[in-house]
């Protein structure tokens, strides 16, 4: 979806911006959650999903439970990597249960969903991420990801069903839809550019590699040193241009360095 057709997303219908938002399941083991979740999604009126090498899918068993959200599980996209599943998106959205160590600030689903839906308005793709159903998202795939959502459950019973979590932040974003005026902020939005997933991956290939070059990371002891730097970059949300600055000033450095 464009920024031109964006544009007039909110007159008439405030949700039609929605279907810019996909949601990313990673190595789902029980082909029910994934029925499940299909379902939620489509009461909520998100319709992309994306699989990381789930267990068992297509399956009869999600098929069922997906209950008339069919379409949903036949449009699904399967693809053997976080990496693909977040490709072209510029907000990656994760939910953990837990807080993690160098982990960007968690917020709540009530709380991050403006932000969400503004990007979506300006045309932008976004992803919310979640992962196995024992052990959720690891921490390399956490990585990869610009937000963590935490839902606030209560704390003596945390369980929560993966199609449930779903559901929760789906209907967040729809209730969000509804709750700001959003003719105010939009044009802002559209000026920036923000960098995809693929650009800033490229971008900390290219980083990671000119350390070594330069002997400011050490291979043996990198430490914490690179996921310092993701977090770092991550929360600056840097636009498409600023990412090709980034990486003109990597490549001069290198240059400079095999001048005689």
């Amino acid at each position: 979806m464009n920024k031109e057709i964006n544009k007039n997303l909110y007159q008439g219908d405030e949700t039609a911006c929605l279907p810019q938002i996909r949601v990313v399941l990673s190595h789902t083991s029980h082909p029910g959650n994934i029925g499940s979740t299909a379902r939620a999604m489509k009461t909520m009126g998100l319709t992309e999903l994306y699989l990381i090498n789930p267990k068992e899918f297509p399956s009869e068993v999600a098929t069922a439970l997906a209950s008339s959200a069919d379409d949903i599980l036949q449009n699904a996209k399967v693809v053997s990597s976080m990496a693909e599943a977040l490709a072209g998106t510029t907000m990656q959205v994760a939910l953990t249960a837990r807080r993690r160590e160098l982990s960007q600030p968690l917020q709540t689903p009530r709380q991050i969903a403006p932000s969400i839906i503004r990007s979506a308005r300006a045309g932008q793709e976004i992803a919310l991420v979640f992962g196995a159903e024992t052990s959720g998202l690891t921490i390399d795939e956490l990585s990869m990801c610009s937000d963590r959502v935490t839902i606030p459950t209560n704390p003596h019973y945390s369980s929560l069903n993966l199609s449930q979590a779903v559901q929760v932040l789906t209907y967040e974003l729809r209730t969000s839809c509804f709750e700001a005026d959003w003719v105010d902020v939009q044009h802002l939005e559209e000026e920036r550019d923000p960098a995809t997933h693929e650009a800033m991956e490229r971008f900390f290939e290219h980083l990671e590699e000119v350390m070594l070059k330069i002997g400011f990371l050490r291979p043996h002891a990198p430490k914490r040193l690179m996921p310092r730097l993701r977090r770092l970059f991550i929360r600056a949300e840097l636009e498409r241009e600023e990412v090709d600055i980034l990486r003109g000033i990597l490549k001069a450095t290198t240059e400079f360095d095999r001048k005689p």
